[in-house]
């Protein structure tokens, strides 16, 4: 039994990630405590059974991540405004989400610059997605790995947050395949979230 589960981990780790989202989202008073304990566990858990690739000099990731943390705050910013036109009320939605757990202050954002931004590109870019390719060829496994970490970021019932964690998913899924540098996809995942919640946030009603 001990060898099935180390041969095939996302048994193991995929229940263990929901319920660690889950864990955190529905504790919304104590949510920037939770969220970056849950992504630390997931995170130290892929640096052991996972190899993290970085083959990308320092100035290429910098001028990669900058261009494509940029794109993919535009895929999510047309969507949202795309989303307006439908009576699904997602202005509420998000208005709400980010009344609760948007950040506000400068720990904050220590937080997602130095724990949560790469934890979650090490779990689910550098853990879940190469753990995919073991039964699947790589296109799936972006996609599938893209659909799983969207649907973490909705357990809360920020139904919003799977569209944007599938968009965000399948540009750093491939991404990461295309220049295997982690590195590169945190900075772009770190450029899409200053211009989302500091340079240019989503425009509320």
């Amino acid at each position: 039994m001990f060898r099935f589960f180390k041969s095939h981990k996302l048994i193991l780790f995929i229940p263990l990630a929901f319920w660690l989202y889950n864990w955190s989202f529905e504790n919304t008073a104590i949510f920037w405590y939770m969220y970056p304990f849950a992504i630390l566990v997931l995170m130290s858990a892929s640096i052991v059974f996972s190899k993290i690739s970085d083959e990308l000099p320092t100035w290429k990731s910098l001028i990669f991540g900058l261009g494509y943390g940029t794109l993919i705050y535009g895929i999510i910013a047309l969507g949202y405004r795309l989303l307006q036109f439908f009576p699904i009320h997602i202005d509420n939605s998000v208005s709400n989400f980010l009344a609760v757990l948007a950040p506000t202050s400068i720990w904050h954002y220590l937080l997602l610059m130095f724990i949560i931004v790469p934890g979650e590109e090490v779990f689910w870019r550098g853990f879940v997605q190469q753990q995919l390719k073991r039964y699947m060829p790589t296109f799936t496994a972006i996609l599938l790995s893209s659909v799983l970490f969207g649907l973490a970021l909705g357990v809360g019932g920020f139904w919003p947050g799977q569209f944007a964690g599938l968009a965000a998913g399948l540009v750093l899924g491939a991404l990461y395949e295309w220049k295997r540098s982690m590195p590169l996809i945190i900075i772009a995942h770190l450029v899409m979230i200053v211009l989302l919640f500091l340079v240019q946030p989503l425009p509320m009603p």
